[in-house]
């Protein structure tokens, strides 16, 4: 009997879609209104907000809202018309390119629409049937949705250990010798959900044994590691070993698109091939403008990056002092963890925002073990020592009352 797409999916909404009716506009899809900081308007009350990755503040900064003003009234949203090979290229997009080139210490670069849709079309660009890729299991759904594509064979690591890591390159590079393929090694710079560096110099190392090239996944990492801010591979004296680096402007540079940097040849190989990029549109002018703008400012003010580092380490050390567990964060990701169920998480979330007046992301199951929730902070450079202070405080309390079993329900909280 053949089944009827509509029913399928009515009968079926997925671990978190199960709970849309219940959640939508509240835990999930909520609308933070106002100018994007670190205190903007939830539900017509002001809040202590920790879950833009508004990481260096230029959301709203001065220079770069007159920056993105300027250049959409120069030249609209609809230039370039057409995608860059055919009428969609200009001298701004390609400057953009080199700086962003000489920011990551990479020959070249290419631009992207999306961060995400340039992963998925980068792996799929890059690799063919006899290849075989090697990646580690934690990595960001837009890696495993482009390691899916793949037509050939794939080894997952488990998470940041080398050891195993070790014995998939030795499983690769056995099959590659089989099939003739080559090995590519795909991994983040920084785990978004728990904060934690890959361990991208000890991959590097492994080259000294293993034939393979390596693309790191660093839309954690730029802007906020690094002498100069270039990233994880900066900050861990290895970007030389990143053969393949991805950055996206989703994050710090709080904007959208992305660019892949990496040898001239293998730029003008996916300038020419990635699907993703030859048959879409080109960014348009006022993001390409917008987006050379925070480059230039995160390039000539490192004060930015001084001061997100100095909210992060109090707002992280205030809670390690506390007994709160962060585990092995060595980011700007700051995630709490406790031991509750969906429901007392709704409950405490609820609590967080309505009385505390305090909004951030909470993180539950599928995403996390049964049990558990995550409550994700992201400090950024315009958030306050006094943010920090207050949010320790209700952080104190709220921890209290879910040991005290005072979040206790068997449905999530009424909203």
């Amino acid at each position: 009997m053949v089944q009827d797409i509509f029913e399928k999916i009515k009968n079926n909404r997925g671990p978190i879609g199960q709970h849309a009716k219940a959640s939508h506009g509240y835990f999930t899809f909520p609308k933070l209104e106002g100018p994007i900081g670190p205190h903007m308007i939830f539900r017509g009350k002001e809040r202590l907000n920790w879950s833009l990755n508004n990481y260096l503040g230029l959301a709203n900064h001065p220079e770069v809202r007159k920056a993105d003003a300027e250049a959409a009234a120069d030249f609209g949203f609809a230039t370039p018309m057409g995608a860059r090979m055919m009428s969609g290229n200009t001298n701004y997009h390609e400057k953009l390119e080199a700086d962003l080139s000489a920011f990551v210490e990479k020959e070249d670069t290419i631009l992207c629409n999306f961060g995400y849709q340039a992963m998925v079309s980068a792996i799929d660009c890059l690799v063919d049937r006899r290849d075989v890729i090697v990646y580690d299991a934690e990595s960001h759904a837009c890696i495993l949705d482009g390691v899916r594509l793949h037509m050939g064979k794939r080894y997952v690591f488990k998470h940041n250990d080398i050891e195993d890591c070790e014995k998939q390159l030795a499983r690769a590079t056995k099959l590659a010798e089989e099939t003739g393929g080559a090995i590519l090694v795909i991994t983040e710079g920084v785990f978004g959900m728990r904060g934690d560096q890959g361990k991208i110099k000890e991959i590097v190392d492994l080259k000294k044994k293993f034939n393979f090239r390596l693309f790191v996944d660093d839309a954690h990492g730029i802007g906020t590691l690094g002498s100069k801010g270039g990233g994880t591979g900066q900050e861990q004296g290895c970007q030389d070993g990143i053969d393949i680096y991805f950055g996206t402007f989703a994050k710090s540079f709080a904007l959208i698109g992305g660019f892949i940097s990496s040898d001239e040849q293998v730029v003008e190989y996916l300038r020419y091939n990635m699907r993703s990029q030859i048959f879409a549109k080109a960014l348009p002018l006022p993001l390409v403008i917008g987006a050379q703008k925070r480059l230039d400012l995160m390039r000539t003010q490192p004060e930015l990056k001084d001061n997100l580092w100095k909210i992060t380490k109090a707002l992280q050390s205030g809670l390690t002092d506390r007994g709160f567990e962060i585990r092995e964060t060595n980011s700007c990701v700051t995630p709490v963890y406790m031991n509750g169920s969906i429901p007392e998480s709704t409950n405490l979330i609820y609590d967080l925002r309505e009385n505390y007046n305090i909004f951030c992301s909470m993180v539950v199951y599928p995403v996390v073990p049964k049990g558990m929730i995550i409550l994700r902070l992201i400090p950024t450079a315009v958030h306050t020592l006094e943010d920090v202070n207050y949010t320790l405080d209700c952080f104190s309390k709220i921890v209290g009352k879910l040991k005290a079993g005072e979040y206790m329900s068997d449905k999530i909280a009424s909203v």
